[in-house]
């Protein structure tokens, strides 16, 4: 007679679940933009929307704050942030500095399977611009960028970066539509340099990108 294992599933495991599926859901519905800046989110509205209780609601709510997707004003509450020339400016400096630095260690340590995998991403970040799937496009672009992050082998690269490409992809999911085809060249450039294993040329293919990403988000994000 086959023995039946009984699995123990505790209170605190679901919850901690429950909390880490509201929250995912709560930053893309943001990040798509199904919730538009400056709109308000009560927790009764977000409980109603995810079909959960107000606590886990409540707790996503703090983690989306403090990533900066929203913001507590008086007398509203809880509204989508909205994203200025201030804020746009601050995100390409740091991004400039990482994914230089990133390019240069991959262009040094990748590997055939890196540059394979890097490829793939592209082409599928190509046929998604020739299918006008803008989402995909911007959930392959930031998936671009983690890729050289983690081809890079640093460590401390991956943990800094990882919550900072929540925002990469909700401000290139504005101007995707326009950006997509100039970034897949880009991407290119970027990957042949890697597999040139030059890290002088991968670092400027890098910088380039940054700077031509800014330079269209800015005029997405014009100063309130």
């Amino acid at each position: 007679m086959e023995q039946q294992v009984e699995v123990i599933r505790t209170i605190g495991a679901d919850h901690i679940a429950l909390r880490e599926q509201v929250l995912a859901e709560l930053r893309r519905r943001i990040v798509d933009g199904d919730y538009a800046p400056g709109e308000r989110l009560t927790e009764t509205r977000l409980a109603d929307d995810f079909g959960v209780s107000r606590n886990p609601v409540r707790e996503a709510l703090r983690v989306v704050e403090a990533e900066g997707f929203v913001e507590i004003l008086p007398r509203r509450g809880a509204v989508v942030a909205t994203l200025d020339e201030t804020a746009v400016r601050d995100l390409f400096a740091v991004r400039e500095q990482l994914e230089t630095l990133a390019a240069g260690l991959a262009a040094e340590r990748a590997d055939a399977d890196d540059i394979a995998r890097l490829r793939q991403l592209c082409a599928e970040a190509r046929a998604a611009t020739a299918a006008e799937n803008f989402d995909r496009v911007a959930e392959l672009n930031s998936a671009f960028h983690r890729a050289v992050i983690d081809v890079s082998g640093n460590r401390w690269l991956r943990s800094i970066s990882s919550s900072m490409y929540h925002h990469v992809h909700w401000v290139f999911r504005v101007g995707a539509a326009q950006r997509a085809p100039h970034s897949s060249e880009e991407h290119l450039r970027l990957v042949d340099a890697i597999e040139a294993a030059d890290p002088t040329a991968a670092t400027a293919a890098a910088r380039a990108h940054v700077a031509a990403a800014a330079r269209a988000a800015l005029g997405q994000h014009p100063t309130p």
